[in-house]
């Protein structure tokens, strides 16, 4: 009798570190590259094009897996679909610590990213399957290792790589997504076997009605303005004049404010009635760090960087938005995929994109601008997101 009750105890353990081993490698592969790129470049031979086009691979990855993850799910369960996007991903991480080629490197962006994607879509249903009744304590948390990841990723990667080579550097995170894989296929036959828990069924989801459309906007955007800077943030901070040393800093300290928004985004989208302040406060903060990079890119590089940190809460504001306003983990699953295929597709335009505009203007000053202007459309998005009606229907 005591083994009936225990193994359910144990079982939900496993899910919940296999969560989260997974949320703090949801970004680890993209802060701690970012800052691996330059030496990559000079191994491999390839330039800013390049450099951008495997941002925007990232984010393309993220729109497919977004849109392959549900039927996925429907057909093989959430955590049998989890383990092999956790595995997919530490198979990339490690082609890609032994790319010989950029074909290659290429190659691995899209292996290792695809799991990533999938995985960005899956969690969300799994935590509303598992922990329903915890639900925004362990939303919280995987947000929040989600930050930490993404900024412990590039303060490791530049001492790893002057102790031991840039490749190590970048097949380090390897090691924990193996660990999250592992537990993935361990809790998979005890869960699997559960008929209620494992499948996803197929629900519907509208995305013509305008809170889903304004999601699909709003995470677009942030999309947008997260992996532009994430691709591109320390080289613009290079180009400026500071070293390669600051400039990985500063993006650590860009991605460490996350944390802040983990914490205090999910429970304040719950409370209010409509969140759409926190949207505003956002893109006056994004402004704020546009207009700075525009005038004083150096002088106040400190402050910029502060202004992007917490201007793309916007990215839990979504997560939660979705969590809460899906019926169950179903709808959950097909509101995720389609928000986060849609945004993502969008968004991954950026990168390489402004990676052609810095290239053929010489400078960055360009970029700041469009990027600028697109805060017009983050506003409307989030006024329709925002808005207090369901989000899906079933």
């Amino acid at each position: 009798m005591s083994t009936t009750v225990l193994a359910p105890a144990r079982l939900h353990r496993g899910i919940l570190l296999a969560v989260a081993l997974t949320a703090l490698n949801l970004r680890t592969a993209v802060t701690g590259f970012s800052v691996l790129t330059g030496d990559a470049a000079d191994d491999l031979h390839f330039g800013p094009v390049v450099a951008g086009a495997i941002g925007t691979i990232v984010t393309a990855c993220f729109a497919v897996a977004a849109f392959a993850a549900p039927p996925l799910a429907r057909r093989l369960g959430l955590e049998r679909t989890a383990a092999l996007a956790v595995t997919a991903t530490t198979a990339g991480i490690l082609l890609r610590a032994v790319a010989w080629s950029p074909t290659v490197m290429i190659v691995a962006t899209v292996i290792a990213f695809a799991g990533v994607g999938a995985s960005n879509v899956i969690l969300i249903p799994i935590v509303k399957q598992h922990f329903p009744q915890r639900l925004h304590a362990v939303s919280t948390m995987y947000m929040v290792l989600l930050q930490i990841g993404q900024l412990a990723a590039p303060l490791l990667a530049l001492p790893l790589a002057s102790a031991y080579g840039w490749r190590t550097a970048a097949g380090s995170w390897a090691v924990v997504t193996a660990a999250a894989a592992v537990l993935w296929f361990v809790t998979m036959p005890r869960s699997g076997g559960r008929a209620p828990a494992a499948p996803v069924a197929a629900v519907s989801v509208s995305w013509r009605t305008p809170s889903v459309l304004g999601l699909i906007g709003l995470m677009a955007m942030t999309t947008l303005h997260v992996y532009t800077l994430v691709t591109w943030f320390p080289a613009m901070l290079e180009d400026a004049g500071l070293s390669t040393t600051a400039s990985a800093l500063l993006l650590s300290w860009f991605a460490g404010l996350g944390l802040i928004a983990a914490f205090v985004v999910p429970p304040l989208t719950t409370r209010l009635r409509n969140p759409y302040p926190i949207v505003a406060v956002c893109v006056g903060l994004m402004g704020i760090g546009y207009a700075g990079m525009f005038v004083a890119p150096a002088a106040g590089a400190l402050v910029w960087a502060t202004a992007f940190g917490l201007g793309v809460s916007t990215f839990p504001l979504c997560l939660t938005l979705i969590g809460a306003r899906a019926a169950d983990s179903q709808s959950a699953s097909k509101l995720s995929g389609l928000v986060q295929g849609v945004g993502y597709g969008i968004g991954c335009v950026g990168p390489l994109a402004l990676g052609v505009i810095h290239q053929a203007s010489g400078g960055w000053n360009l970029t700041y601008g469009l990027l600028a202007a697109t805060l017009l459309i983050t506003l409307r998005a989030g006024w329709a997101a925002c808005r207090p009606v369901p989000a899906s229907a079933g």
